[in-house]
C-alpha cells in the first residue's frame, strides 16, 4: 500500500488529460504543485489528494492533472515535463501560486480555481464540483 500505488491515477500529460477528459466527459483537475518545497501542497497532497475517501470520490468525474515544479535535483523533472509543466503556468497559473487547483473543462476552459482548504476530503470534492 502507500502512496505509490495510487501514481498512475495522475496524469501528467495535458493533451493525455484532455482525451480522457473527452472521452469519459470528465472535468480536468489541474494541480500545481511543488511536491518537495511547498508545505501547503504536501498538506493538500497528504490530506486531500492521497485519502481514500477523495480517492473514491473523484474516479466517475475528473481527470486529475499534474504539474509539479520541484526544487531538488533529486526529483528534478525531465526536460520535456518540465517544459510542459511552465506552459500549463504560462496557461493557468500565471500569479504563481502554489498549490493552485485548477478546475478545467475537458477543452481546457477555466471553470474555476481554488488553493488549500484545511476541509475534509468530501468537502473539498464538493467545491471541486460545483464550478
Amino acid at each position: 500500500m502507500g502512496y505509490h500505488s495510487y501514481a498512475q491515477e495522475w496524469e501528467t500529460n495535458f493533451e493525455n488529460a484532455k482525451v480522457l477528459a473527452s472521452k469519459s466527459n470528465y472535468n480536468i483537475i489541474l494541480v500545481f504543485q511543488g511536491s518537495d518545497w511547498c508545505a501547503p501542497c504536501m498538506k493538500l497532497d497528504k490530506e486531500i489528494w492521497s485519502s481514500p475517501e477523495f480517492k473514491r470520490l473523484y474516479k466517475d468525474h475528473f481527470v486529475m492533472l499534474k504539474a509539479d515544479f520541484p526544487r531538488k535535483k533529486a526529483n528534478k523533472l525531465s526536460e520535456e515535463q518540465s517544459s510542459q509543466n511552465s506552459k500549463l503556468a504560462e496557461l493557468y497559473n500565471a500569479q504563481g501560486y502554489f498549490p493552485l487547483v485548477v478546475v478545467l473543462d475537458k477543452k481546457g476552459e477555466i471553470l474555476g480555481k481554488m488553493g488549500y482548504e484545511k476541509i475534509s476530503p468530501q468537502a473539498y470534492f464538493e467545491k471541486l464540483t460545483s464550478f
